[in-house]
């Protein structure tokens, strides 16, 4: 007959050994030339989409793991979280790593991959920015990515950082700054990451909101397994887009990863968006997903709200999709890895 103390430690040992063998975890994900790998050296291109900011969504009582299981059922692989300077301060840091926390949970258990995206619009090096909202400082960027770091540096959901979202100089209204000087923010930035135990990818994004990435040309950042990003929405360019899309950001690809961190277009009923309106015969979205398929190239929709536009829903309680959000929820369910 076994003992109790016995009979209590195989039952222990039997809960210990079901939970981790239950556990879902996600591969490491990191660069080989110019593709992502996973840790099998499978190559993985990301397809998703971006989060409203998690402070936004939870002062709505959205920030929760149905939302998540949402962006699954819409085909994702990967979901960005655009995090506001202004949200971030606002909250608290330990307030806002709590909202991280939770977002990473359900990716993990969704079998989703994480982009933490610090979410400024405009010139950091003069601290001008589009919108109040944008608003941060050199120091506290860095101080966020040393952060991060610390927080997720281990953690392999997390697979990527997106070190500035859109850097832009809007025609010299908030003032200048070179390429030289942005290369040299964006490696001390990763130098920071990496010394405070980041294991993710860094992504770097070129001016004109996040479009052009001309100049890694002739300057590439200085530091390896990175990766770059670029914006292209419709409006960047006139059609027809594709050669003009690999003179201004698609030739990187042939030397490094490339992902879009935000693609999308708008329509008439996309209230407050900054997107102008396109034809309704989703030309935009052929171009761009069949460009990206072409040369695999990873890209996230924005964005995943019924409010922020181009809203990708209607309302959370259906999540019935917008015209923009119909043709990229069938678009990306249709990958293979939506089909095992």
């Amino acid at each position: 007959m076994i003992s109790k103390n016995k009979f209590i430690l195989l039952v222990s040992f039997c809960l210990t050994f079901n939970i981790a063998f239950t556990q879902k975890t996600l591969d490491r994900i990191s660069v080989k030339g110019n593709s992502f790998i996973n840790e099998k050296n499978d190559t993985i291109v990301f397809r998703g989409y971006n989060t409203s900011d998690p402070d936004k969504l939870e002062k709505q009582n959205q920030w929760k793991k149905s939302y998540f299981k949402e962006i699954k059922k819409w085909g994702g692989n990967i979901v960005r979280f655009p995090v506001h300077p202004s949200a971030w301060t606002e909250r608290g840091k330990e307030n806002y790593l709590s909202l991280l926390d939770d977002g990473i949970k359900w990716a993990t258990e969704l079998q989703m991959h994480v982009i933490i995206d610090w979410h400024s619009i405009g010139n950091l090096k003069t601290q001008m920015y589009h919108h109040d909202r944008y608003d941060t400082t050199l120091k506290q960027t860095f101080d966020f990515w040393r952060t991060i770091a610390v927080k997720y540096g281990k953690n392999k959901t997390v697979a990527f950082y997106e070190l500035f979202n859109e850097p832009t100089m809007y025609n010299n209204t908030l003032g200048t700054i070179s390429w030289l000087e942005w290369k040299e923010m964006n490696e001390e930035m990763i130098t920071i990451i990496r010394a405070n135990g980041g294991e993710g990818i860094p992504l770097v994004a070129g001016f004109n909101w996040a479009y052009d990435l001309t100049p890694v040309k002739e300057n590439p950042i200085n530091a390896t397994g990175i990766g770059y990003v670029s914006h292209p929405y419709p409006q960047k360019r006139e059609q027809p887009w594709e050669d003009k899309w690999t003179e201004d950001w698609g030739f990187v690809k042939q030397k490094y990863p490339v992902i879009l961190t935000e693609i999308g277009f708008s329509h008439t009923e996309d209230e407050g968006s900054h997107q102008p309106v396109i034809n309704d015969d989703d030309t935009y979205g052929d171009a761009i997903t069949n460009y990206c398929d072409e040369k695999e190239i990873s890209y996230v929709i924005w964005v995943f709200d019924a409010q922020w536009a181009p809203k990708l829903f209607e309302d959370f309680e259906t999540y019935t999709p917008s015209r923009h959000g119909k043709y990229f929820k069938k678009k990306i369910n249709s990958y293979n890895y939506n089909k095992k």
